[in-house]
């Protein structure tokens, strides 16, 4: 006796049909994202950076753009430079100043320290800079790797041109 429709063939489109499901649910899978469930990672350039020369011989500003071009947010969790022993980054709210542990930066977005905004503070200063001085600083975030730059120094009233 024999059945119709289970020879050789059908068992050939089976395993055909059964792979291209298995490979159609694989790139399923693999647009979904990575195993962090993070999709596209964070793909951060820097510009924009100065210091305004500091009024006092102790502590100055830091300011920086970083964006982020990538389909995920980081964080700018601390910066360091040879400048200064500490370095704090601080939000701002109307005329309220506070420290923060880390500035998001946000996917498809920007992180602007600004005057008058978000800023990073530098205390302990091994030296006052002079205008024209270049100062090393170093950004470290979250997820991707360090960033150097080297930061201009500028008069106490330089204000970038947007």
């Amino acid at each position: 006796m024999t059945r119709t429709g289970a020879g050789p063939a059908t068992g050939v489109r089976r395993r055909t049909a059964a792979a291209a499901l298995v490979l159609g649910l694989s790139a399923v899978l693999a647009a979904c994202g990575s195993e962090d469930g993070g999709g596209d990672s964070p793909k951060l350039s820097v510009s924009g950076a100065y210091v305004p020369q500091p009024p006092t011989p102790d502590m100055a500003a830091g300011y920086v753009t970083v964006t982020n071009k990538g389909g995920a947010d980081d964080e700018l969790t601390s910066v360091t430079t040879p400048l200064a022993a500490e370095v704090t980054m601080h939000t701002t709210t109307g005329t309220r100043m506070k420290q923060v542990r880390s500035l998001k930066v946000p996917a498809d977005g920007e992180l602007r320290l600004a005057t008058g905004g978000d800023h990073l503070m530098l205390t302990n200063l091994t030296h006052k800079p002079k205008v024209g001085d270049k100062v090393s600083f170093t950004l470290h975030f979250a997820s991707s790797d360090p960033v150097e730059i080297k930061v201009p120094v500028e008069p106490t009233t330089y204000r970038p041109k947007d």
